[in-house]
């Protein structure tokens, strides 16, 4: 005739007695030493809630009721100090009322543009060759400022006229406005090849200026290349810099 045991799980034993205890989920009786106690988030720690569960009965602690702990502000900067753009931004290239020479202390009449050690005047658009133009300097396209760059053009012709001044014509629009950029690889010419800004003529023809002067002919091969392109520029120019002093 089979019973119940009183003793539920538990293990008895007369050699080594244990003290029982009853789960508080289950209800059903355990060796003290086989429960646990219940821990739950509350904030950002674990905390013991005061319940004896058994292993059947023991929940893993519930990650949503975990507070989100924000890390620490950052330190902040000693002694901040906003550029003063207004200055920074004057055009120091012209003379305004009361400047004087350093040396002579002569004063100069304003609006007078000031030259460099060759007697050139100082401009605010960068010139002579770029220096390093690479791929690294090409800026993303974004469709919203930027226009699509790495479009093939396809020239119809490419001719110098003894100048500088390179020009490109088309059978088809070009699509180009003024200071738009190409790269330009494989003509007659390498001197002719590199970044440039365009001017456009027509919708079917643009020139760009080269960094020196070449002669006469014509500079379109079976291997051109002409692609549009974005290269960052200082602030404030608006062309790749071409033509020296």
């Amino acid at each position: 005739m089979g019973y119940a045991s009183k003793a539920g799980r538990a293990r008895i034993s007369a050699r080594k007695p244990e003290a029982l205890g009853v789960c508080d989920r289950c209800s059903i009786w355990y060796n003290l030493v086989d429960l646990k106690w219940q821990y739950a988030w509350r904030g950002t720690s674990l905390v013991n809630i005061w319940i004896r569960v058994c292993g059947r009965c023991l929940d893993v602690p519930q990650e949503q009721l975990r507070a989100i702990q924000l890390p620490a502000d950052p330190v902040p900067v000693f002694q901040p100090r906003v550029e003063n753009f207004v200055a920074a931004e004057t055009n120091y290239r012209i003379t305004v009322p009361g400047s004087v020479d350093f040396v002579t202390n002569i004063p100069k009449p304003s609006d007078d543009f000031r030259v460099t050690m060759d007697c050139q005047n100082r401009v605010t658009q960068e010139i002579g060759a770029p220096r390093g133009l690479e791929s690294a300097a090409v800026m993303p396209y974004n469709n919203a400022v930027q226009k699509q760059f790495g479009v093939p053009l396809s020239p119809l012709s490419l001719t110098s006229n003894g100048t500088d001044t390179v020009t490109a014509t088309f059978s088809v629009a070009h699509g180009l406005c003024t200071n738009d950029q190409i790269a330009v690889d494989g003509l007659t010419n390498p001197l002719a090849a590199g970044f440039f800004s365009v001017t456009v003529l027509t919708p079917m023809a643009f020139t760009y200026q080269t960094y020196s002067n070449i002669p006469s002919a014509g500079l379109l091969t079976g291997t051109t290349r002409m692609i549009t392109c974005l290269v960052g520029l200082p602030y404030g120019d608006e062309q790749i810099p071409q033509v020296g002093p």
